[in-house]
Parts: C-alpha cells; structure tokens; sequence
C-alpha cells in the first residue's frame, strides 16, 4: 500500500531519470488527473493510501510519459484563456503564447461595437476561436481546418463552452471553404516551423500533427497565401492578425507592409517579451 507523497516520489524519480523536463510537475498533474482531483489536494491528502487501480492507471500514464507523449495528450485537456479545452493527437496544443493572439483580435472586435464576424484559419481544438466566442458575446466566428478530426475537437469545445451557437465550423484549406464571405478580423496561428528544422525539434512537439507544424521551406509558406487572399475576405478598415514563430516578426511584416492592400502594420510582443503577432488592417 502506498501514500500518495511514496507514489508521485517513485513517478517523479522515474521521470527524471528518464529525461524528462519537469519530472516533479508533470507526476502531480498526471496524479490529479487520475484521482481527479486539483494539484493542492496532493499536499493537503499526501499521506492518504491509493488504491491499487488508481496506482496502476497513473503507472501506466508515467510510462506514456516517459515515451514523451505530452501531458496534455494524457490527461486530454489543456489550459487557454483560462479555459479547460479538450485536446487530443489530433490538434496541436494550445499555448499560452498564443494568448496575446487571441486577446489582441478579442479586444478590436470588442471595440468595433455591435454584431461583428471573424475567420479563425487552422482552428485546430479551437482554442483561439471559442476564447474569442467566450469573452466576445456579439461575436461570430467561421473556424476552418483542412483536418475533419482537428475539427471534431474544435466543434466538441464550442459546444463545451456553450458557444457552438456563434460558431460555423469549415473542413477545407484556407479561405477556400469560406468564398464570398466577409469578416471584420480573420486571425490565424498557421504551420511556421521550416520543413528542415521539423526533426530537431523536442520528442514532445513531434507528436504533434505535422499539418499544424511544418510551414514550408522557409516557414512562411502560409502567411505568403493568407496575406495575398485577406483582403478578399475583409471589410475596410478589418484586422489581419497571425502568430509568428521566432525570428520570423521581420518577414511576415514585410510581406504585409509591401502589400498596398495593407497599412498600420504592427508587431506585438509576448509575455516573455518575444516578437509573438504580426497585425495590420486593410485599406
């Protein structure tokens, strides 16, 4: 019989040894995701003895855990805007960098006063579209996914969220399911990594989708083929906002300042202070 302080011990021991990044933190949540309860009970109940079941299903996560499989994959949830979406292998995680993403395209729709629409491209567990739904409530959204699993997810978390009412879900790439309409914003985190940089990145960022990671040669491919179409699919004065990988703030925005279509180019930085969004408006 062992206490819940003896069993996350023996995990964490394991998963350090294992390299894993943040072996104590990821036992605890893995943990709680088992016994379903919150991070701080396993310090409040740490003597408690566990089950031998209990013990067994979170030996069996560890192991996952130590194949690198995220957590998130494990547990099935993630953390946004402080929200609890559903994810799976099928949806790239959410993150938080991608937050000032989502509060920078919430906030102009917001200030554009009454009914207003936006395009959500590669919506994936429809994380940024259902924030936007969530904070926004005289908002609408039109999520795309070339993925119709991708699109399961996003569809099962607006409904989780009780704004599956505001939302339209596309399964098709790009703009090309959305042709004749037009949107107040379109906001896009598109695939960024350069095909030749996909191999080494972390064991855990492989198992993601390679449709919502690998951006092309140079990783610009898609903000090449969002910013020539937008405009088509904005009103005057409407926000084209897209998340950009490290190194890459430069390029996106000059392919947008040396489109005429566009003015008021800007460049946003994230919490860690990293060049995170390129936006600009249509003319």
């Amino acid at each position: 019989m062992k206490t819940v302080a003896e069993v996350l011990k023996s995990a964490t021991a394991r998963l350090t040894a294992g390299g894993v990044d943040s072996p104590r933190f990821d036992a605890e949540i893995l943990l709680a995701h088992v016994l379903g309860w919150r991070r701080l009970t396993l310090y409040v109940d740490s003597k408690k003895i566990l089950p031998l079941e209990k013990i067994l299903r979170f030996d069996e996560l560890i192991a996952r855990r130590l194949k690198k499989i995220p957590v998130a994959y494990l547990t099935g949830v993630r953390e946004f805007m402080g929200l609890s979406f559903a994810v799976n292998e099928h949806v790239l995680i959410p993150r938080p960098d991608t937050e000032i993403l989502t509060e920078f395209v919430g906030e102009f729709l917001r200030g554009r006063g009454g009914s207003t629409s936006f395009a959500d491209l590669g919506t994936g567990s429809g994380a940024i579209a259902v924030s936007i739904l969530k904070f926004v409530e005289s908002a609408r959204a039109s999520a795309v996914d070339i993925s119709e699993q991708a699109l399961a997810v996003a569809e099962f978390n607006a409904a989780k969220f009780h704004v599956d009412d505001r939302a339209e879900f596309f399964c098709g790439d790009m703009f090309a399911p959305l042709e004749g309409k037009i949107f107040d914003a379109i906001v896009s985190n598109p695939p960024y990594i350069p095909t030749s940089e996909l191999a080494t990145l972390q064991a855990e960022v492989t198992c993601e989708p390679r449709l919502a990671l690998d951006g092309g040669i140079d990783g610009l491919n898609f903000y090449r083929r969002i910013i020539s179409d937008a405009p088509n699919f904005l009103v005057a004065g409407g926000l084209l906002a897209v998340e950009v990988g490290i190194n890459q703030s430069a390029a996106v925005k000059n392919l947008l300042a040396n489109d005429e279509r566009f003015s008021d180019v800007e460049i946003l930085r994230d919490l860690s202070e990293l060049e995170r969004v390129v936006a600009a408006r249509k003319l």
